[in-house]
């Protein structure tokens, strides 16, 4: 039998020879490698969709196992009762027996809990006029707050029974950045209440009780002799047995202010932070839409390079034709050479994305996790654009005769 090649396909003229696999790939690329420029601009557009739609992915992963690592840590047990509002839509006020009463309740942990001080500003100078408040609120607090709600220090110390009783402050984290205090020291004094108080410690940043960030801590004993507080907590801190949060909740309110338990809140931290997670997941449907516009994009693209490179190859098509090339041979060149543009794409995408996720959770100091989905649905989806969008041209490449397609040359 007499082997007639075309170069560069390496097929026998006999049609119903199968084309290998190796033939299909040299082929495929080509057209690719010839046209260099042309191919690059249209993966790009594969390659934008595909890297957005793994970094949204990637990083909306990365950023709940960061947030269901950090509610684990912090612990699903704790509960919080606050004033709400009376009927006529003003502050409602807790009995200051509420903590008491709350500790004995069956299931009940610990208790901890802070008053807010109304209409006292903190400032750094008594010169500074007292509208200039920087959203800082001023909070009486019992002494057992910090491992209740799971914060920590970052300088100084936490009031303690002696310093409960002096005109002694600890700053939250956002309080201490707004009033330009970044470490305590002998002397470091805050102004409120037209007195000096002094600066004995800064904490990190509360997680659960995000509310303690813009506050200035003192003391209940404090408050009362310095701030004319009247002593009623306005936030209870409530921590219970894990298996006894469900059945502890709903006696709060009637336990914190037994004559008018319409007038409490009760809430649980760890469900804000799922709503927070919940609220990451909707925004990223935005973005996910962005990725799908950018793939479509690159689609058209594709498709248009293809019918582009049908035009512009008739002779080569005609001339494999006439060497024996079948219709499905040359429909399967120019599909596969199609698929494989997306191919490149999408693989180049999917690395680009990872490796934005990878720098930023780098940067953020969380661990790095890249969904399955992410990576493989990427170059799902490029193989399926290549496909959808080299069909048409294939198609049309294959049905050219090879008179008519020699006429060409």
């Amino acid at each position: 039998m007499t082997t007639l090649m075309a170069d560069p396909s390496r097929e026998l003229n006999h049609s119903s020879r199968q084309l290998f696999l190796s033939d299909l790939l040299r082929l495929s690329s080509a057209g690719l490698r010839t046209r260099k420029l042309r191919a690059a601009l249209s993966a790009l557009g594969i390659a934008i969709g595909v890297a957005a739609i793994v970094a949204v992915l990637g990083l909306s992963q990365s950023a709940e196992s960061g947030l269901l690592a950090e509610i684990d840590s912090l612990g699903t047990n704790m509960l919080t009762v606050s004033n709400g509002q009376t009927l006529f839509g003003q502050p409602a006020e807790l009995p200051t027996q509420a903590p008491a009463i709350v500790r004995h309740i069956s299931g009940v942990t610990a208790v901890q809990y802070t008053g807010q001080v109304n209409n006292i500003g903190t400032y750094r100078s008594p010169l500074i006029p007292p509208i200039d408040t920087n959203a800082l609120t001023v909070q009486a607090t019992s002494l057992g707050l910090l491992p209740d709600i799971r914060d920590t220090l970052a300088q100084g110390q936490f009031l303690n029974a002696a310093t409960e009783r002096e005109p002694d402050v600890v700053l939250g984290a956002l309080a201490a950045q707004r009033l330009g205090i970044d470490r305590v020291f002998n002397g470091e004094r805050v102004w409120l209440g037209n007195q000096w108080f002094y600066v004995v410690g800064i904490l990190n940043q509360a997680v659960y009780a995000p509310d303690i960030d813009t506050s200035v801590l003192v003391g209940f004993p404090a408050a009362e002799t310095y701030l004319d507080f009247d002593g009623h907590p306005s936030t209870i801190y409530v921590r219970t047995q894990v298996d006894q949060t469900a059945a502890v909740q709903p006696l709060l309110a009637m336990a914190a202010n037994p004559e008018e338990p319409s007038q409490v809140s009760v809430s649980q931290p760890s469900e804000a932070l799922l709503a927070r997670a919940a609220t990451q997941s909707a925004l990223n449907g935005l973005f996910l839409g962005l990725g799908a516009v950018a793939l479509l994009v690159g689609a058209i693209g594709v498709a248009n390079i293809m019918v582009i490179s049908v035009l512009e190859r008739r002779s080569e098509i005609g001339l494999r034709r006439a060497l024996g090339a079948t219709r499905g041979h040359i429909r399967m060149q120019f599909l596969s050479e199609a698929i494989l543009l997306s191919l490149i794409g999408g693989a180049i995408g999917v690395g680009v994305g990872a490796a934005a996720v990878a720098i930023y959770t780098y940067i953020k100091a969380e661990a790095t996790v890249i969904p399955a989905e992410a990576w493989a649905g990427g170059i799902g989806a490029a193989i399926a654009i290549g496909a959808i969008s080299g069909l048409m041209p294939a198609l049309r490449a294959a049905r050219m005769s090879p008179t008519q397609a020699l006429w060409s040359i």
